[in-house]
């Protein structure tokens, strides 16, 4: 199923791989690529669930566009235990425009396949996605 406005599907893996990490938890975090040639969103990567924020962020290109699923878990004020599914739109200021206009098009479709993110980050450099500013978003 294509999206008329940016014409990506979505790969049927993207929606298998982000509810296993939702429901069982089998990863830390999955980063999505277009497919140009295909048209479409497709796995690039699956974490582990033992993987760090600071492996998360290192697998992003510094100049490419990505979209990335996270599982945060922190500890709440009261000492509970939670976890919080981020979406974050990656797309770097070096990034070539065709890219971003493609990423940002198709993000909203690509989203809605998505069903149980909490919280939504839009970052063009690392500082905006750094892991104070998902702190302070999981809360």
């Amino acid at each position: 199923m294509a999206n008329a406005a940016s014409g990506m599907a979505v790969d049927d893996d993207c929606k298998l791989k982000f509810l296993e990490l939702k429901a069982k938890r089998t990863y830390r975090f999955i980063v999505f690529k277009i497919g140009e040639k295909q048209k479409q969103v497709v796995v690039e990567k699956l974490g582990e669930p033992n993987l760090t924020y600071d492996d998360f962020a290192a697998t992003l290109p510094a100049d490419e566009c990505r979209y990335c699923i996270y599982d945060f878990d922190f500890v709440t004020e009261e000492g509970c235990q939670k976890s919080k599914i981020f979406f974050i739109a990656w797309s770097p200021d070096t990034a070539k425009i065709r890219s971003k206009m493609l990423y940002a098009s198709s993000k909203d479709r690509f989203k809605r396949e998505l069903d149980g993110i909490q919280v939504e980050l839009q970052a063009t450099d690392p500082t905006e996605m750094g892991l104070d500013v998902i702190r302070g978003r999981a809360n």
